[in-house]
Formats: structure tokens, C-alpha cells, sequence
């Protein structure tokens, strides 16, 4: 397996509606975007870039199948090979992955990952409508199986088992909404505050509209690239940017589609398959969770996402990384809900199961240098959504996790000063970050940890 490198990589502005250009033009904005980072031109890049791989989750919204070979075509790629995935919102962080794969197994040694997604094509409830398709059509759909739904039945399950709050989960917004205020590309760049979020309309209770992510257009592309490719790029003129960005480790995990076809295992169970390191290695930890399971708790339940535990455990196994708190500097998490944010920060391992509500307003997975007008007990220790999420940014789902790609790049690189225009939201000294791509109700989960390298 070869090292490969994220060298660069460009998105177009989320936006809720993109009326000016076709989905091909929208790709090839974030695509051009990516190879003049670099300082190449269109046809000097196209011509050595070995492949691709394309990324969007629905051909409802376009009406039109086989897309990804139409933006191919449009980027001048034909015929060098790619291939299309999907994988609900994981869609993204599967296509990065995918990418890699092509990339380190020595298959090519430039490759371009893509993706894109035009939402505003239907009524919102239209799309509403095709989301839910990623439900099971013959069990959960039809009893009005909307994710809105799915999620505030999750999220009351975890406000029960450990008294999560409303205020909790409003904090996750104020941040990711505030973060978004210093981000060009976000679709949303506001200040809200906790009473803004709570008094917002009510769509499932106890998820306000301030909880939850909008539909979006928007495109992301990301150029990988191994030692060679890295060498045949600069042998043409292109200027990397140093340090490089390495892709070290990746993760996916994936869980029945019905809820309630998930297990329940017991203490013994979870300690060995699902319990990180650094947990088995706590005793302090392995008796808290045994209280949890005395009073009841089960796992995952249908307040945890087991896909991201195992997503997350293998891609820290491959970065080598033990403390994921102490470890990574930033991660950009998929934050569909922010009741999803919370339940993955357990997931992750940046706090316990169950510890996820406190987490969220102690302050540590907020920026340094941002008033967000909450009282937060800790410093920040690693800022979770620096660039907005999908609840500030948008979410144009075949784009989202390349988004985060894209941002997680720039963050490492020290760049974001150079996209943003301000250097607010540069995590300093960054050296290693997460990206963290999620689908339906925890189906699939994808996380790929990034890191600088001299």
C-alpha cells in the first residue's frame, strides 16, 4: 500500500438554489478550482490525471441517470476510467475513500474525486420525499418515515438514557452557525443565539428548523495523488503546496437499514467489539459503563451509531492514533442534526457514551478565538466543525464529505487564510484532523483522518 497525498481541492459557494449553470458547470467550478490551486491549467492537468471517481446520491434530483459519466465527459476525462458511488449522506466520504483506494493500491497515481448534488431542482418537500427513499420503502416509509423523524425519536431515546437537553443541542448550533459566519462558501452565515435556535419552527419535536441542515447545490472535488503522481504533476509546473497532506488512516462501518434490526449487546460484548483502546485500557471508564448497562443502557440502542464506532476505531487503528481527544486538532464531523453531532462525539471517542449533551457546551469542540456568547467551562481542545458543517454550510449531499475534504486540506496546509479570506478559522498548527461522512440513520459512516507531513 502506497502513501498518497490530498494535494488540493476546490467547492463551489452552497447555495440553496444554483440557477445559473447545469450540474456539470457546478463540478467543474470546484474541479477548476482544485487544479489551479496547484497553478496548472485545464488541459495540462486533465491530460495527466489518470482517473476519477463520481459522487451524488440521487438521480431523482436531476432526473437524469448516469450523471456521473455526463460531468466525465464535461471535464474532458473521457475515456480514462471512473466509476460512480453512493451511499446516502456517506455518499462523499465514500467517493474520498474510493479515491484513495485507486490511488494506493497503484492502480493510478493521480486520481480526482468528485461530487456534486442539485437539490433545488424540487419543491423541499419533494425532496423531503426522495430522502426518505433511503429508509426501508417496505417497512419504514410507509408509517411516514421522514429523517426529521428518525432523528427526534433517536435523539429522545438519548435525552432519556442520559439526560441530554434541548439547550445542549442549540449550543451545537450556535457554534457550527457562528463558525459559518467566517466562511465564504457557507450557505448560511449567521449568528443565532440559544433562544434563537429553540424558538425556531418546531419540525419534530425536539428538533427545531436551527437543528437541522438545509437541501443545497454545491460541487467539491479533491485531487489525491502518490509519490509518482506527485512527481509527474510538478515535473509539469504544478506548485504543491507544502508541508503535504496524507491521507494515514480510513474507516467505515455500516449497520442494518431498520433500527429495529440493530442488536443489543451486552457489557462483555461491547468491551470487545466495540469499546476503543484507550476505554479497555480505563478502569475507571469500564466501571462507569457497567453502571450503564445495570441501569439498562443497551448498545447501539437507537441513541448510538455502531457504523461510526466501527468506522472510527479502524481509522484511528491505521493512523495510529489512541487518544482521539488529545490527537486529532480538528475533525469535520457530519452534523445533519445537531442531535447527530452530539450522538457521534460518543462515537468518535471524544467523550463517553452518555457524556455527549456536556460535551457540547463544555467548550473544548469549540474554536479558540470565537465569542459564541455561551458559557463554556473548558478551553477548546479540538474545534468539531470549524468550517460550519452541514447544518451552516449546506448540504448538497454527493459534495458534502469531499467538502469536508476540502476544508480538512486547507486546515493542514495552514491555507485557510488564503480561501477565506481571514484566518479566523484556522485551527493553529494543525498536524492532524479528521473528516467524518455519515448516511441515513447510521448505515453507512466513513472517517479518514488527514495529516501534515514534512
Amino acid at each position: 500500500m502506497r502513501p498518497v497525498y490530498a494535494i488540493s481541492g476546490g467547492v463551489s459557494k452552497f447555495v440553496k438554489a444554483r440557477r445559473d449553470k447545469t450540474f456539470q458547470a457546478i463540478v467543474k467550478e470546484a474541479y477548476d478550482y482544485a487544479i489551479q490551486d496547484i497553478g496548472l491549467d485545464f488541459p495540462t492537468f486533465t491530460r495527466l490525471v489518470d482517473g476519477s471517481v463520481a459522487s451524488y446520491f440521487s438521480d431523482h434530483f436531476t432526473r437524469q441517470l448516469m450523471a456521473g459519466i455526463m460531468a466525465q465527459d464535461y471535464l474532458g476525462l473521457t475515456p480514462k476510467p471512473s466509476h460512480r458511488v453512493e451511499g446516502g449522506g456517506a455518499t462523499g466520504g465514500i467517493c474520498f475513500q474510493e479515491a484513495w483506494k485507486s490511488v494506493a493500491s497503484g492502480h493510478m497515481d493521480v486520481c480526482v474525486a468528485y461530487g456534486f448534488e442539485m437539490m433545488s431542482h424540487v419543491e423541499t418537500w419533494k425532496g423531503n420525499e426522495f430522502i426518505a427513499l433511503a429508509s426501508d420503502v417496505s417497512f419504514d416509509y410507509p408509517v411516514g418515515g421522514f429523517y426529521s423523524g428518525y432523528y427526534a425519536m433517536m435523539v429522545t431515546r438519548h435525552m432519556k438514557e442520559f439526560g441530554t437537553t434541548v439547550d445542549q443541542m442549540a449550543a451545537v448550533s450556535v457554534k457550527n452557525h457562528i463558525n459559518a459566519f467566517y466562511n465564504p462558501y457557507a450557505q448560511k452565515r449567521n449568528r443565532y443565539t440559544v433562544e434563537d435556535v429553540r424558538n425556531a419552527p418546531m419540525v419534530a419535536w425536539p428538533l427545531t428548523r436551527l437543528d437541522i441542515c438545509v437541501m443545497s447545490d454545491g460541487a467539491a472535488a479533491v485531487i489525491l495523488a502518490s509519490d509518482e503522481g506527485l512527481e509527474r504533476l510538478e515535473a509539469a509546473g504544478a506548485r504543491v503546496p507544502r508541508p503535504l497532506v496524507q491521507v494515514v488512516g480510513i474507516g467505515r462501518g455500516t449497520d442494518a437499514m431498520r433500527m429495529a434490526d440493530r442488536p443489543h449487546v451486552d457489557y462483555d460484548e461491547f468491551m470487545r467489539d466495540y469499546a476503543t483502546e484507550e476505554e479497555r485500557s480505563s478502569d475507571e471508564t469500564c466501571a462507569y459503563y457497567r453502571r450503564l448497562w445495570q441501569r439498562g443502557t443497551r448498545y447501539p440502542g437507537v441513541h448510538s451509531f455502531r457504523a461510526g464506532r466501527t468506522a472510527g476505531n479502524m481509522a484511528y487503528k491505521m493512523a495510529g492514533i489512541y487518544h482521539p481527544l488529545q490527537e486529532l486538532d480538528f475533525i469535520e464531523l457530519h452534523d445533519a442534526y445537531t442531535s447527530s453531532e452530539i450522538q457521534t462525539y460518543e462515537d468518535l471517542g471524544l467523550c463517553r457514551y452518555g457524556e455527549g449533551g456536556p460535551f457540547a457546551v463544555s467548550g473544548k469542540a469549540f474554536m479558540p478565538d470565537i465569542d459564541y456568547g455561551l458559557k463554556a467551562p473548558e478551553a477548546p481542545q479540538c474545534p468539531v466543525n470549524p468550517s460550519g458543517g452541514l447544518i451552516a454550510c449546506g448540504h448538497p449531499v454527493g459534495a458534502t464529505g469531499l467538502m469536508q475534504g476540502v476544508f480538512a486540506i486547507w486546515q493542514l496546509q495552514g491555507s485557510i487564510h488564503k480561501h477565506f479570506g481571514d484566518a479566523t478559522l484556522q485551527v493553529k498548527n494543525a498536524v492532524r484532523g479528521a473528516i467524518h461522512s455519515h448516511a441515513g440513520t447510521g448505515t453507512y459512516v466513513t472517517v479518514s483522518i488527514l495529516e501534515r507531513v514534512i
